[in-house]
C-alpha cells in the first residue's frame, strides 16, 4: 500500500498537506509567534513586516497567529465531527444491514430523509433549535453527518453476511455482536477511510460556512471562518484578512481530497488484490 501511494504523485502532495496542517495544529502553541488574542490598536490593518509576518486584523492581532491556532480549532472540530459520525454511521448501518427486516427499511427511510435535503442546510435549521456556537455547529452536523456513512456500510453489509465464512461462524453458534464484530466490521474499515478523508474537507468548508455566518464559533475565537466574517468588511481596504484564512482553508480541503483519492485508487477492491478478513 506505502508503495503504491509513493508512486501517485497528487496523493503525496495531499499527505504532505494533511501532515503539515496536522502538525500546525499540535503544535500551534510553540508555533504561534503572537498570542492569537492579544489587540494592539495602534498597529491595526498592519500591512506584512517583519514583525507580523501576515499582518493585523481590525483590532491589532497577528494574522499569522490566528491562522496557526485557528488550524486547532477548525481541523480539530473537523475531526471531532469526522470521528463521531464514522462511529455513529458505521454502527447504525452495519446493524441494519446484517438484522435487515423491518428495522432495514426504518433506518433507510430515515437516512434517505437526511439525504433528500442539503447537509448545511439540515446543519442551519438544528443550530437555530440548538443555538449558535461551535457547540451547536458540531451538534447539528452530527446529527446529519451519520446518514452518508451507515448508506455505504449498509451496502456492503448486506453483501458480506451472505459470504460463506458468514454462514460458518452462524453454524459454529457465533452471536450477531460477535459475528459484526469478528467477520463484518473489519472489512467495511477501508471503505469507511477514504470516506472520512473526503468528508471531513467537507466538514472543514461547512464549519467554516457556519462561522462565517456568525453561527460557528464566536469572538474572538480564532478560527478560519470566523475570521473570514471578521475581515468581510475589510474587504476593499484590507482583502489580505479574508485571503489568508480562505487560502488555509482551500488548501487543508485540498490536501484530504488529494489523499482520498489516492486511498481510494489503493483500497479499491478491483484495484487490489485483497482478501476478505474472516
Amino acid at each position: 500500500m506505502r508503495g503504491r501511494l509513493w508512486r501517485q504523485p497528487l496523493s503525496v502532495v495531499g499527505l504532505v498537506l494533511v501532515v503539515a496542517f496536522a502538525a500546525m495544529a499540535v503544535a500551534a502553541p510553540w508555533l504561534a509567534p503572537r498570542d492569537p488574542l492579544a489587540v494592539d490598536p495602534v498597529n491595526r490593518l498592519a500591512l506584512p513586516s517583519g514583525d507580523h509576518l501576515l499582518g493585523t486584523d481590525a483590532l491589532g492581532r497577528d494574522v499569522l497567529s490566528r491562522i496557526i491556532v485557528g488550524a486547532r480549532w477548525s481541523l480539530g472540530a473537523a475531526l471531532v465531527v469526522t470521528v463521531l459520525v464514522t462511529v455513529v454511521g458505521v454502527t447504525i448501518g452495519a446493524v441494519s444491514g446484517f438484522v435487515g427486516g423491518q428495522l432495514d427499511s426504518v433506518v433507510m427511510r430515515v437516512v434517505d430523509a437526511l439525504l433528500a435535503f442539503p447537509t448545511l442546510l439540515l446543519a442551519l435549521a438544528i443550530v437555530g433549535v440548538v443555538g449558535p456556537g461551535l457547540r451547536g455547529v458540531l451538534t447539528g452536523l452530527i446529527a446529519v453527518g451519520w446518514a452518508d456513512y451507515a448508506r455505504v456500510v449498509r451496502g456492503i453489509v448486506l453483501g458480506l453476511r451472505e459470504r460463506e465464512y458468514v454462514a460458518a461462524a452462524r453454524s459454529a453458534g457465533g452471536r450477531n455482536g460477535h459475528i459484526l464484530a469478528r467477520h463484518i466490521v473489519p472489512n467495511v474499515v477501508s471503505p469507511v477511510v477514504v470516506l472520512a478523508s473526503l468528508e471531513m474537507g467537507q466538514l472543514i468548508l461547512a464549519l467554516a460556512g457556519l462561522s462565517f455566518l456568525g453561527l460557528g464559533a464566536q469572538p474572538p475565537t480564532p478560527e478560519w471562518g470566523t475570521m473570514l466574517n471578521d475581515g468581510r468588511v475589510f474587504l476593499l481596504t484590507a482583502p489580505q484578512l479574508m485571503i489568508y484564512p480562505g487560502i488555509a482553508i482551500s488548501l487543508a480541503v485540498l490536501g484530504l481530497n488529494l489523499l482520498g483519492d489516492g486511498l481510494r485508487d489503493i483500497l479499491d477492491p478491483r484495484l487490489a488484490s485483497t482478501t476478505p478478513v474472516n
